[in-house]
């Protein structure tokens, strides 16, 4: 068995695992990113700004419910972790099975939640009338392929908490190419429009949910999923609720509070809608950035922790915070300074750009203050505490997101000013993450007494 091997994540290196674990996670981030923005692209400049716009328009929506479930699905990444690093095959088996059973029904709920709510979400989201057929088209298609979506959100999750990263990345680049090829046939070629690269999107998701579940079933190490094996188990279930609901639960606080700023922004016409979705596009670089140092620091100290290495946890928390922060700072810097043709990609339309110009600027410089909150909440929830980051950042960035547009915006209502509420809430998150972090109560409750 590959378990019994030297296990790099425990005895190796810290900063060449995190880099080894890093760099497949970023790629395939990248890839991800990719094709989401290919769409943003080929909408915004082969269909139009209202196409654009009503794209746009829907993610915080879909966010809403997929944030949910990979919120919940990510307690079985954690114990799946320490299961592996702890090498206790019976638990990672059932573990594994019961994360794959969650997401059939998981996806199956979600897709039934998301048809019957879309056009009243929509609509309770302000979306301009002239973009809302558009939005109602892609996010219809869009969930009738959720299922192979959080599929394959779960299998990557089983795979990088197992300490395998290139495999996904591998997938990713796959399923990449195929949403390119399908979004220029059926938009470009046939002119589907918005059809055509919702469709798109879904196609390449099945494709990447087959590739994963092909993986699993295949391999000859403990975490094999079985077809016939696929339950829920009782233990393993309730462990991944425990671990799992709070960071669910944030995500849905955090979409909720994101849904308002986009009401918000939607109020301002189709030019600040379509300005804000192309941001999103840029934005979601920097994300995958730090959302692939955070799943590293995850994995890296769910892994030590489950083997014992307590020391181990601290110094990869620091080693990562530093590689985090040094890479952020840098990336901000490109983004203010090329925000102008960067969003030239996006639209031709002068008064877009000059929005999204605006955006950036606002955003731009407040990104290293997220660092410690991604890191730090990683490593937290590494070792198996989940309900404390879920209230401070529910608190911290929600709670206070939301007093910022319903209390400081109409005193001066500009969409940069809606805009303001991401860096000011990331700042206080931030402070009370790192007091949180140094007083490692959060380590000394889950070790052994």
């Amino acid at each position: 068995m590959e378990t019994t091997k030297r296990n790099e994540i425990t005895d190796g290196v810290i900063w060449k695992q995190l880099l080894l674990f890093f760099f497949p996670i970023l790629i395939g981030s990248f890839f991800q990113q990719l094709y989401n923005t290919v769409d943003t692209v080929i909408v915004g400049r082969y269909v139009g700004k209202q196409a654009l716009a009503g794209v746009g328009s829907t993610g915080q929506v879909i966010n809403l419910w997929v944030g949910f479930f990979i919120g919940l699905a990510g307690g079985a990444s954690v114990i799946i972790s320490q299961y592996y690093g702890g090498r206790n095959r019976e638990e990672l088996s059932r573990a594994v099975h019961t994360a794959v059973a969650l997401s059939l029904a998981g996806g199956a709920v979600l897709t039934a939640i998301g048809l019957l709510t879309a056009r009243a979400s929509l609509r309770m989201l302000d979306v301009p009338a002239d973009v809302m057929d558009e939005a109602m088209t892609y996010i219809t298609v869009f969930y009738c392929g959720l299922i192979p979506c959080l599929v394959y959100n779960v299998g990557t999750g089983i795979l990088r908490a197992i300490g395998d990263s290139k495999m996904p990345l591998y997938v990713l680049i796959a399923c990449c190419a195929v949403n390119i090829v399908l979004d220029l046939l059926f938009v470009v070629r046939f002119h589907w429009d918005v059809f055509g690269v919702a469709l798109a999107t879904v196609l390449a998701q099945a494709v990447s949910a087959v590739l994963i579940m092909l993986r699993l079933t295949r391999t000859r190490d403990d975490y094999r999923v079985t077809l016939r094996q696929v339950r829920f188990h009782g233990p393993s279930l309730r462990r991944i609720v425990r671990l799992g609901l709070p960071t669910g639960f944030q995500s849905v606080l955090y979409s909720i509070s994101n849904l308002v700023i986009q009401a918000a922004v939607n109020s301002f016409g189709t030019d600040a809608v379509a300005a804000w979705a192309a941001v999103g596009r840029i934005d979601g670089f920097v994300w995958m950035v730090m959302g692939a140092f955070g799943i590293s620091v995850t994995t890296f100290v769910g892994q030590n922790f489950g083997v014992g290495k307590y020391d181990r946890v601290l110094r990869g928390t620091r080693v990562c915070l530093g590689m985090t922060l040094g890479t952020i700072f840098t990336l901000s810097v490109l983004e203010i300074v090329f925000a102008g043709p960067i969003l030239g990609v996006f639209t031709n339309d002068a008064d877009v750009v000059a929005l999204g110009t605006a955006f950036v600027r606002v955003w731009a410089p407040a990104y290293i203050s997220y660092v410690f909150i991604e890191i730090f909440s990683g490593a937290v929830r590494g070792v198996g505490e989940a309900l404390r980051p879920m209230v401070i950042t529910i608190f911290g960035v929600c709670v206070l997101r939301l007093v910022w547009i319903w209390a400081v915006v109409p005193l001066h209502r500009t969409p940069g000013m809606v805009a303001a509420s991401y860096p000011v809430t990331w700042g206080i998150t931030a402070v009370v993450f790192i007091v949180y972090y140094l007083r490692k109560n959060w380590l000394k409750r889950h070790m052994p007494a």
